[in-house]
């Protein structure tokens, strides 16, 4: 961490595009000003907290709901790819006549 001892009206630079000046002093608290561009984001702490935990919130719940659907869309794609019983065992005489069909061939 860097430390710097700055007066009123006395400003440091971050970098090239962030100035942060000391406009003024009130018994504890010390009052600043930041020329950022818009790009920058700058929040105070407990704000930029607060947000964190808001989007941890939302991914968390946004992963619950997702994986709900995922569920849902396997038992309905589950019930159509499910053959009627007559189906598949019109689909096993099938695949029988051909194995025999080969085998005969063969012989």
């Amino acid at each position: 961490m860097l430390i710097l001892t700055r007066r009123l009206g006395e400003s440091i630079n971050i970098g090239d595009n962030i100035k942060v000046t000391v406009l003024g002093i009130y018994g504890k608290q010390v009052r600043l000003g930041i020329d950022a561009p818009l790009k920058v984001v700058v929040h105070r702490e407990e704000v930029y907290v607060k947000i964190q935990n808001e989007n941890r919130k939302a991914a968390q719940s946004g992963k619950k709901d997702l994986l709900s659907v995922v569920s849902m869309l396997r038992n309905k794609f589950r019930s159509e790819i499910k053959p009627d019983s007559k189906r598949s065992e019109l689909k096993y005489r099938q695949q029988k006549r051909r194995r025999d069909d080969r085998n005969e061939k063969r012989r």
